[in-house]
């Protein structure tokens, strides 16, 4: 799998390169000149990384002069299923989506296939599906550099590992990058993993819950909690709270949330992992378009999904931690303001 360097992530358009056409969409574009492209989320609540997601998709398509029609799943395979359909019978000539379920979503490439409609995975890999390309970031560098930059600093004790959606491809993925980074360790028994359980759909009060049962089980001896994202690490850090630790134990994170990163102010949170998500969403919005119009795109490398050698654009995250949150404002991902509060205005 070959890593795409942040460092010229703004080159990526120029990567994507048409290569082969399809005769539907190319004879379909012809017909109606502005591109009709289909976005499935798996969610659009309480989440505000997926919200950005689709407000960057929808702008950088208007950009292109195409239309989008959204429609979220809220973590429901066959409704996300029963979506696809009534885009595909709507006409769109393309599907983005961030698949629910990586098996179950298969179903909805093959609903597409049938109607010659190419399809782009977002973000997370839809597994044993013929699908079109990928678009996503290289998961098991995530999960290393959140388990590293714990163990830098807690090179020895009792760690919790709170895992993604058993689901979701990228949370096994963020899981072995995670115990790539501390497996010598765990080895030498330098650092003992004291539950390791996988988060629900990521929801936070699954993730407080797991980490209360983790903690009661290691006597509260915890020096680290490894969570995959964000969300599973504000659940952590409400149950630490509640032991009188948020603040003792390291946390890990990822998606650079707003609330994840004023914890990282407050000191709850350790680091978090930025993604360029206004890089991702307009290359994908960009490859979207181009396959209306009946061109093949082609990624950066391929990606094995059980059924074939996809197509597949993966950027490099950034570690984030408290001396570093001044990416966040150059990027304009978040202001000052937003960041350090009244403080900001100074």
């Amino acid at each position: 799998m070959t890593k795409c360097r942040y460092a010229f992530v703004v080159m990526l358009s120029a990567l994507l390169s048409a290569c082969g056409s399809s005769s539907d969409n190319r004879a379909r574009f012809k017909e109606d000149p502005r591109p009709k492209i289909g976005l499935l989320m798996d969610t659009l609540r309480e989440e505000e990384r997926w919200q950005r997601d689709r407000d960057l998709f929808v702008e950088r398509a208007k950009q292109l002069r195409a239309d989008v029609l959204v429609e979220a799943a809220e973590r429901d395979d066959a409704k996300q299923l029963q979506q696809a359909e009534s885009l595909l019978a709507q006409g769109v000539q393309v599907l983005v989506v961030v698949p629910h379920g990586a098996e179950a979503a298969g179903q909805i490439v093959a609903a597409a296939k049938k109607r010659s409609v190419p399809v782009i995975s977002y973000d997370r890999l839809i597994l044993n599906a013929d699908i079109d390309l990928y678009l996503s970031y290289d998961n098991r560098d995530i999960g290393a550099q959140q388990a590293q930059f714990l163990r830098n600093r807690a090179p020895k004790g009792n760690y919790i590992l709170i895992g993604g959606a058993a689901t979701d491809h990228n949370a096994k993925l963020i899981r072995e990058g995670q115990m790539a980074a501390l497996e010598d360790a765990v080895q030498r028994h330098e650092i003992k993993i004291v539950a390791d359980p996988f988060t629900p759909d990521w929801q936070a009060d699954a993730a407080m819950s797991l980490t209360e049962a983790a903690l009661k089980k290691a006597g509260n001896q915890v020096v680290a909690v490894v969570a995959s994202n964000d969300v599973t690490a504000g659940g952590a850090i409400k149950a630490l709270e509640k032991q009188g630790l948020a603040g003792k134990v390291l946390v890990s994170g990822q998606d650079a949330n707003l609330d994840a990163v004023r914890r990282i102010v407050a000191g709850t949170q350790t680091m978090t992992v930025y993604k360029p998500l206004r890089t991702l969403a307009r290359e994908a919005a960009a490859s979207a378009v181009q396959m209306a119009k009946g061109e093949k795109v082609e990624g950066t490398s391929t990606v094995d999904n059980g059924m074939k050698q996809v197509q597949a654009v993966l950027l490099n995250p950034t570690t984030i931690h408290k001396d570093l949150l001044p990416i966040l404002i150059s990027d304009n991902f978040f202001t000052k303001e937003q960041v350090f509060g009244t403080a900001g205005r100074k």
